[in-house]
């Protein structure tokens, strides 16, 4: 990210990184108090978590996507991150998903048949990874090193869980740790994107009676 700065009452700020985290803050609590831009709240998610960050990166930083990580970067390290994390998770949510909360919570709120669950959660969940494990989590990268910025932008991630079964939030802070480390090895969020779409979408389908 390319240094720019203004200075208020001799506090110097760099407005690139202010930006990115009123948008980072802003746009969840819009999309938490229901505000509509579609019909459909997987669109409204591209739109909210993706198109306007990524315009915010094109137009106003006049910087690539690529250095927000939306790019494949090292595929051969990504698909083994991928299959390697799906299979365990896979065999952990055959038993945790079948757990009475998530059953409940997920009979009511999962998509209606096999197809529209893993369609609609991977619309949904494009733009979720692209705002954390690109957008935020490269230019926190770039401000306070990748260590702090892997824990930061789990942070947001995990309180966007609140009001899902306790047992789920619980764990989402270190997923969202897991997802960004993966996301910064591989300086993609392609393959943190391709797990959270499988998880997500194996967990609706197991607690819903679709499989197992």
């Amino acid at each position: 990210m390319r240094k720019h700065t203004v200075t208020i009452g001799g506090i110097t700020f760099d407005w690139q990184l202010v930006l990115v985290i009123i948008i980072c803050t802003i746009i969840p609590m819009l999309d938490w108090y229901g505000h509509k831009i579609t019909n459909v709240k997987a669109y409204d998610r591209v739109i909210w978590y993706f198109v306007i960050p990524a315009l915010t990166i094109t137009l106003l930083f006049r910087e690539p996507m690529s250095d927000y990580g939306f790019r494949w970067g090292n595929w051969r390290l990504g698909l083994a991150w991928t299959v390697g994390v799906c299979l365990v998770m896979a065999i952990v949510l055959i038993i945790v998903a079948r757990q009475p909360s998530m059953v409940a919570y997920y009979q009511l709120r999962a998509p209606k048949g096999v197809l529209p669950i893993i369609y609609y959660t991977g619309v949904d969940l494009f733009g979720w990874e692209f705002i954390w494990r690109g957008f935020m989590l490269f230019a926190f990268a770039r401000a306070f090193g990748p260590g702090a910025a892997i824990w930061l932008q789990a942070i947001p991630f995990a309180f966007m869980h609140l009001g899902k079964p306790q047992m789920e939030t619980l764990t989402t802070l270190f997923g969202g740790v897991g997802f960004g480390f993966i996301a910064w090895q591989t300086q993609s969020f392609v393959y943190p994107f391709f797990i959270h779409w499988f998880i997500a979408a194996f967990t609706m389908l197991v607690a819903t009676g679709r499989i197992w």
